[in-house]
C-alpha cells in the first residue's frame, strides 16, 4: 500500500527537507499543498518545478498529489457569480493541473470549503457555476494525463458536495472520465457514516481515486478513537492501487511526531494484515 504524507504537516521545513524527513520516516511519497510553495501557482516557473522536481528525485520519493487547492491567492471560489473571480479560480485550477502533471503527481484533491459555499438564495446558480469550473479542471486534467478529485466534505465545513453520492452525481452531470472522487476519512466518520463502508460501497465503481486517512478528532491516524484496521482491511480486499494519504490538521505534540507516529502505527496496521 502506497502511503504519502501531506506537505503542510511538516510546512516548517523547506520543500528538500521535507522529502527527505518524509523518505527517511518509509512514506513512498509527499501529498503537496501547493500553498506551501508559492502565494500563487501561476508564478511557478520552469526552473522553480525544476527545483521541486529534483529535491524529491534527490530524497527517492515520488509526489502523489496536490490538494489545499484553493487556499491561494485569495478570493478563489467556484461559485461566484462575479465573472473575474470565476476566470480567475478557472485559471487557477488550470495551472494547478499543469503543475500536478509536471511534478509527476496522479491526482489533486478540491477541498476547500470555503471557496465553494453554495450563497443562500441562489444555490443552483452557484452550483451551475461550480460545475462550469469543475468541468474545465477535468478538461485540463484529462490533456494532462490525471485525474482531478471533488472531495466530500462534512456539512460542517460547506453546504455544497458532502458525500461520494453528491460528488458522483457532480461527475455524472460532467461526464469526464478525469473528474472522479475520493474518500477523506475524518470528513466521513463527521457526516455520521463508516468510511470502510463507504469504500467498499464505491470502489467497485472505478470513482474512487485518493483516500485520506486521519482521525474524526482531526488528528493524524492512530491518535484517535477510528480504527484504521477496516479501511485499510477493504482496500486490500478491493486490490486498491491508488495512494493513502496521512492527512492531519491537528498536530501534536508536533507536525514532524505526529507524521511519525501516523506511518509507524499504519505500517503497523497493515503487518497485521498479511
Amino acid at each position: 500500500m502506497k502511503l504519502s504524507l501531506c506537505s503542510e504537516v511538516i510546512r516548517e521545513m523547506s520543500f528538500a527537507e521535507q522529502c527527505d524527513f518524509a523518505a527517511k520516516l518509509g512514506y513512498d511519497a509527499l501529498e503537496i499543498a501547493p500553498f506551501t510553495l508559492a502565494e500563487d501557482p501561476r508564478d511557478l516557473g520552469a526552473s522553480d518545478v525544476a527545483a521541486l522536481r529534483r529535491s524529491l528525485s534527490d530524497a527517492g520519493i515520488a509526489c502523489s498529489s496536490l490538494h489545499w487547492l484553493m487556499v491561494s491567492p485569495e478570493g478563489l471560489s467556484v461559485t461566484s457569480e462575479d465573472a473575474e473571480v470565476h476566470d480567475r479560480t478557472v485559471s487557477v485550477m488550470r495551472r494547478l493541473v499543469e503543475l500536478a502533471s509536471e511534478l509527476g503527481a496522479e491526482v489533486l484533491v478540491h477541498g476547500s470549503p470555503k471557496q465553494r459555499h453554495l450563497p443562500e438564495g441562489r444555490e443552483a446558480e452557484a452550483r451551475a457555476q461550480a460545475r462550469d469550473c469543475f468541468a474545465a479542471a477535468a478538461e485540463a486534467a484529462e490533456t494532462a494525463g490525471v485525474v482531478y478529485c471533488v472531495e466530500p466534505l462534512s456539512s460542517a465545513e460547506t453546504n455544497f458536495v458532502n458525500t461520494v453520492e453528491d460528488a458522483t452525481a457532480l461527475i455524472g452531470e460532467i461526464g469526464n472520465p478525469a473528474l472522479r472522487t475520493m474518500v477523506d476519512c475524518s470528513a466521513t466518520r463527521a457526516m455520521g457514516l463508516d468510511p470502510a463502508e463507504v469504500l467498499d460501497r464505491h470502489l467497485g465503481s472505478g470513482l474512487i481515486a485518493h483516500v485520506q486517512v486521519n482521525d474524526v478528532n482531526r488528528r493524524g491516524p492512530g491518535e484517535g478513537s477510528d480504527p484504521m484496521g477496516p479501511v485499510l482491511s477493504t482496500l486490500k480486499r478491493h486490490d486498491w492501487r491508488g495512494w493513502v494519504a496521512v492527512e492531519p490538521f491537528v498536530y501534536i505534540p508536533d507536525g514532524p511526531a505526529c507524521a511519525a507516529r501516523s506511518i509507524g502505527y499504519l505500517r503497523g496496521v497493515l503487518e497485521g494484515l498479511t
